[in-house]
């Protein structure tokens, strides 16, 4: 008996509140994607009792329904008219559901957006000042060498000009000209500007410019974070602005001008003053707090420092184990970040043991592996911070860890490593440095294994995976996605653009391209094309919801050195020629020509594999679900 889609409509409309309770609605080509006011308004249970409903989830602000290919847009039309609705596409669903997230939460994301790019030169700047500090110290006179002062300047460069790197990173992420925002960043770097640690050491020789009725410091902002962050915000803002009402003949060079001139102003002036008052003060408490006895300073620095990670104010303590270096050559913080950082592993390696659900373990065994290398934004927000509990006991083990490691004497010759690679900067107190490390896993750890619970799926109802395995004719049968692009796939982290990198996406792959011709990579329907001709949607089998996107940021040439041979709604066979592009022009215009092949809904599928990275063909066998 066929599905009534206008009764399936109603009651699904009835469940939800009333339209008061609905902020947007699309479809996709197996579910309802809704956006409401307030969830808890809505009933679940009943939701799933209407016919033709064959699951409810909740994911990223959404609340999704399983319907089922050609029907979730009949009854997408009938839920329009019962609720008086316009259309929306899966973006304006996102952007709404985005919207509606807690401000914190907000800004939580824009944090971690902004320094999961320039993750690699941190690591890599760490792991070589703990080398070359090693070195030293187990070879005085390599100390006194010309390699090694070379080599202690390569290992430090990314550390001394972080901040240049946080503003690029940050305009990326705030959408506005990365070449401006790293004049921004160079300036409050200045070599004419006093090192801020110099200044902090000495104060003396701080000198001010007497502009209207602002002192400004000569100081500049070396270790400092959040200040950065907020002046290229604010850039992009006026940047943005000034886009919108400056008359396009003049706009080269008036934008420019004017978004450096007055971001370099209000940031020396008034963003900068305010956020270093704000970061020495954390510091000066912190240095309160670390004198306390019995550890219990640390016991309190080790709970919160995870905390300090997610607001991306971490990097700020650099300057306080500079100072404490300089000194008297030991870093009595280290107990804190070491213990905060392995804390962090072991959680994220307990959720690995008992979940089990494949793709969180996916997720959960290599954040738990960075974050023991001291990299911990991958255990964090993939997997500690989604699940809070895991974050809550990797706190406690933290806190505990940093207690004992205080009273037992652990400190370090160097900053910048830490977790398992910090063995480099303790030989003076390896023991002490493993007993630490030992105390704050395994409290992490069990305290994890003990209190989370993994939420279950629901028994009533078909999971996304079950209802694609039921519309298959041969649901043991691999399907496959083959190669649209000639050149070299990469992994998906490798691609240079963090929202595609991240997998917010999906899942899949990046090919860096030899020849500038896309194909579709099986017989589907081109469910979505960009204005600007770089990017195509296609709806496959299995309900496969593939994004082919040409390079990276590749929207901003407005469609100059791409030509589309396809519109919304045609069917394509693979193979088919979808779109051509200009690899050399990109490249010209400052782009990467790297194209994200992502499987937008790989969640969806349990056995999602990539076959291939390394040279590929159109036509060669790319990935499967």
């Amino acid at each position: 008996m066929a599905l009534d889609y206008a009764k399936c409509a109603k009651e699904i409309y009835e469940t939800l509140g009333g339209r008061e309770n609905l902020v947007s609605a699309a479809h996709c080509a197996t579910r309802l994607r809704l956006v409401t006011v307030d969830n808890s308004k809505v009933d679940i249970k009943k939701l799933e009792n209407i016919e033709g409903v064959k699951g409810v989830f909740q994911s990223n602000g959404q609340l999704q329904m399983i319907i089922g290919t050609g029907t979730v847009n009949k009854v997408y039309d009938e839920f329009l008219k019962v609720s008086g609705m316009s259309a929306a596409t899966k973006d304006d669903v996102k952007a709404a559901a985005a919207a509606k997230q807690p401000l914190p939460q907000r800004m939580v994301k824009a944090l971690g957006d902004v320094f999961v790019p320039i993750l690699p030169a941190i690591v890599a700047a760490g792991l070589m000042m703990g080398l070359v500090e090693a070195l030293g110290q187990f070879f005085p006179a390599f100390a006194e060498s010309d390699i090694y002062s070379w080599m202690d300047l390569v290992a430090n460069t990314a550390i001394v000009y972080l901040p240049v790197l946080v503003a690029i990173s940050a305009a990326r992420v705030f959408g506005g000209n990365i070449f401006l925002a790293g004049t921004i960043g160079m300036l409050l770097m200045h070599m004419n500007l006093l090192s801020a640690w110099t200044a902090a050491s000495d104060p003396s020789q701080i000198q001010y410019w007497k502009i209207l009725c602002f002192n400004i410091r000569q100081v500049n902002y070396q270790g400092h974070i959040i200040p950065i962050i907020i002046a290229i915000w604010l850039m992009c803002q006026l940047e943005k602005w000034l886009h919108k009402h400056v008359p396009e003949m003049i706009d080269l060079f008036v934008v420019p001008l004017i978004t450096v001139f007055v971001t370099a102003f209000l940031t020396m002036t008034i963003i900068g003053p305010v956020f270093i008052v704000v970061e020495n003060n954390i510091l000066t408490v912190v240095k309160a707090l670390l004198r306390l006895p019995l550890g219990v300073g640390s016991f309190v620095c080790g709970a919160i420092y995870p905390l300090t990670v997610v607001c991306g104010i971490h990097h700020m303590f650099n300057v306080l184990e500079a100072g404490m270096i300089a000194e008297n050559g030991k870093n009595v913080w280290l107990p804190v970040s070491c213990s905060a950082n392995f804390a962090m592993c072991m959680s994220c390696v307990a959720v690995f043991v008992k979940s089990k659900s494949p793709k969180t373990k996916s997720l959960a065994l290599p954040a738990g592996l960075s974050a023991s290398l001291g990299i911990t934004e991958p255990a964090i927000f993939g997997i500690n911070l989604r699940y809070v509990t895991p974050l809550v006991c990797g706190m406690v083990g933290a806190a505990f860890g940093a207690a004992v490691g205080s009273i037992i004497g652990v400190y370090g010759s160097a900053y910048g490593v830490t977790g398992i690679p910090g063995f480099l900067i303790t030989t003076h107190c390896t023991l002490q440095y493993v007993i630490m490390l030992a105390i704050a896993g395994a409290i992490a750890f069990v305290l994890t294994s003990f209190f989370w619970k993994e939420e279950k799926v629901n028994e009533e109802a078909p999971s996304p995976v079950e209802e694609a395995k039921a519309e298959d004719a041969e649901p043991s049968d691999p399907k496959k996605l083959y190669a649209p692009v000639e050149g070299t796939s990469i992994a998906r982290e490798e691609i240079p653009d963090n929202t595609f990198a991240s997998g917010v996406l999906g899942d899949g792959v990046g090919i860096d391209p030899a020849v500038g011709v896309v194909v579709s990579p099986f017989d589907g329907e081109i469910s979505s094309v960009t204005e600007t001709k770089h990017a195509v949607g296609i709806t496959g089998p299995e309900d496969m919801e593939l994004l082919i996107h040409v390079g990276v940021d590749t929207v901003n040439m407005k469609g100059d050195g791409f030509e589309l041979f396809v519109a919304e709604g045609d069917k394509v066979k693979k193979g088919q020629k979808l779109i051509t592009f200009d690899i050399e022009k990109i490249k010209k215009a400052g782009y990467s020509p790297v194209t994200a092949v992502l499987l937008t809904n790989s969640e969806d599928y349990d056995n999602f594999e990539v076959l291939k990275t390394g040279p590929v063909k159109p036509g060669d066998e790319l990935m499967s679900i």
